[in-house]
């Protein structure tokens, strides 16, 4: 049974300063209560995040758009000081989802709240640092830190061996548990098929293992350089560009025609295009090397988990928000199933179906930087929920779900007794909105009536491999506040994700999707990784900082971070805010 809220979580009004206003609405003139709304703190689907009707849905003829929300005053102090005193009071009312009010002034739920404020116009200070949670004695969660991008150059060499050691040697000062590094497929495979050079590597990992650090690595089947945080450029393999030349449809491809050559697209997964090998084959003769290459590191448990690369910047999704193709953010991204491979296999579903006719892809889902509410597909009431609409979705996010099957299969044979994970991207803009347009076309079908994440989470613990998950250090009112046309809910997914995964008792692992340098979005990490309450004491397997860099070495910075790590690993710390 679907829960009525998707991802529900505690949630605040965004204001432009730090002080809350509250104004009494004139009989002739009703006026807004601005006020901290607070969601309930788990779904009710007892504690999941799963499909249901996604906050700020409205004018949908399928779902009432209004729900009961929790209007609550917190100060109980006098204001401007007069002797008035706003009693600290939480009441009920009917609010819409952007807060406007539904009662007429006569409402006895409106007159309670109105019958708290004195004064027409009443302003109480809201401190500007919210209070820390003490995370002394919590459950121990490792953090591990990004390698940059191009610690092997394309040679593969290591590049800065003595910077690198000296930076290496500052994060175990300060008990950081291990570093993540991609293995990058461009480099290791890049002239002829089945020739790979670990060098590089080699030289890398000996020094990791010299300090007595861990090893998450990224087996790296996409391209770098083209999208946000990235700052050098690896390509994928000569020969299989050269391939693509002549055969453009091993690329993703978008409505009109663009190749994306970030990865392979996954309808060659089973195809014989690559001088004599499947997709997936390609795939596995890599992860075969690379764990005889370095069989001694996982002996002595150096490497402690193999990530899987599933899709571009390596993340299980469909590269549906390109830069490279013109898409800014919040575009709701394009679908990219329009490579011969992928047509045929929409070909055989429609037919299998019984309705030829819908072996298409949608024709009114808008373009790259297109938002929901101009398209027809994706609107309140759109296509996307239609009968074809349902069969396209389905079909789309199957073929995303098959992918990691195989592949992970296949991962697991390869690294057996290793720990393997997927990482997912954290798509959150207009996850307030029925349709959840930017998450189908990256291949999510998560709308506010279904819930996405659940099928991926099954086909994870089929395999026993983790969920590494991003933008857990993202904050819903600041979304709110910087675009508030998105309609984003970092939180919410984030809730939900997590609740996909720790239903069917998988570890789940996280990273940040930007840079974050600041205690607030340190501390959201920490909520995130060790949730209050939880009845079951679930928290993250692990944390992966992204990533290394001079900006997270400056004195400041490091000081923020070594606090970050401590808390993380249960340990007190002196400074908390109270």
């Amino acid at each position: 049974m679907l829960s009525l809220f998707q991802g529900t979580r505690p949630v605040a009004l965004a204001t432009s300063s730090n002080a809350l206003v509250t104004t009494s609405p004139s009989p002739s003139s009703p006026q807004l209560i601005p006020t901290i709304v607070q969601s309930p703190n788990a779904s009710f689907r007892g504690g999941g995040g799963g499909g249901g009707i996604s906050p700020g849905i409205q004018n949908s003829s399928d779902y009432n758009p209004y729900r009961l929300k929790t209007m609550f005053v917190p100060c109980s102090t006098p204001i401007d000081g007069s002797s008035n005193v706003i009693r600290s009071t939480s009441v009920a009312a009917m609010v819409g989802d952007r807060g406007e009010r539904i009662q007429d002034s006569n409402s006895p739920l409106i007159d309670n709240c109105i019958d708290s404020i004195i004064d027409d116009k009443q302003i109480m200070d809201i401190p500007s640092k919210m209070p820390e949670r003490d995370f002394a004695g919590t459950p121990y969660v490792p953090v591990y830190v990004m390698l940059p991008l191009g610690v092997i150059n394309m040679k593969c060499e290591l590049v800065d061996p003595d910077g690198l050691l000296k930076q290496l040697r500052i994060l175990k000062a300060v008990n950081v548990d291990g570093v993540m590094v991609d293995c990058w497929w461009g480099i290791v495979e890049a002239h002829t098929p089945q020739e790979y050079n670990w060098s590089g590597y080699k030289q890398l990992f000996q020094i990791v293992r010299e300090l007595k650090l861990k090893l998450q690595v990224v087996m790296s089947f996409h391209e770098c350089g083209g999208n946000v945080g990235d700052d050098v450029c690896i390509p994928l393999p000569q020969w299989v560009a050269e391939i693509g030349r002549t055969n453009p449809d091993i690329f993703f491809t978008d409505r009109e025609g663009r190749r994306n050559p970030e990865c392979l697209s996954w309808g060659i997964d089973k195809e014989r295009v690559l001088r004599g090998r499947t997709a997936v084959e390609v795939y596995f003769d890599y992860m075969r090397s690379f764990r005889v290459e370095f069989d001694e590191f996982f002996e002595d448990g150096v490497i402690s988990e193999i990530e899987v690369g599933l899709g571009p910047c390596g993340e299980l999704r469909y590269p549906s928000y390109s830069v490279k193709n013109g898409w800014r953010y919040p575009g709701i991204g394009e679908f990219q199933c329009y490579d011969q491979y992928l047509l045929k296999s929409l070909k055989k579903a429609a037919e299998a179906r019984g309705h030829s006719f819908w072996a298409r892809g949608p024709d009114n889902a808008g373009s790259y930087n297109s938002q929901p509410h101009d398209t027809g597909f994706f609107c309140d009431g759109g296509d996307y929920d239609s009968y074809y609409g349902r069969f396209f979705l389905n079909w789309y996010s199957q073929v995303l779900v098959d992918h990691a099957d195989r592949v992970l299969s296949l991962a697991k044979l390869a690294f057996e007794g290793t720990c393997i994970a997927t990482k997912l991207s954290g798509i959150h803009w207009w996850y307030k909105t029925a349709s959840h347009a930017a998450e189908l076309t990256a291949g999510f079908y998560n709308p506010c009536n279904r819930d996405g994440y659940a099928a991926i989470a099954s086909m994870l613990k089929k395999h026993g491999a983790a969920l590494n998950f991003t933008c857990v250090e993202l904050r819903t009112l600041d979304q709110q506040e910087d675009f508030p046309e998105a309609l984003a809910d970092p939180e919410g997914l984030v809730w939900q994700v997590l609740n996909a995964a720790w239903d069917v008792c998988i570890p789940v692992a996280s990273e940040n999707a930007l840079p974050c340098h600041d205690r607030e979005g340190y501390n959201k990490i920490l909520e995130n990784a060790k949730p209050m309450n939880d009845p079951d004491g679930r928290h993250l397997s692990a944390f992966t900082y992204l990533r290394l860099c001079p900006v997270l070495m400056d004195r400041h910075n490091f000081m923020e971070f070594e606090r970050f790590v401590k808390r993380m690993h249960g340990e007190a710390v002196m400074d908390l805010q109270m």
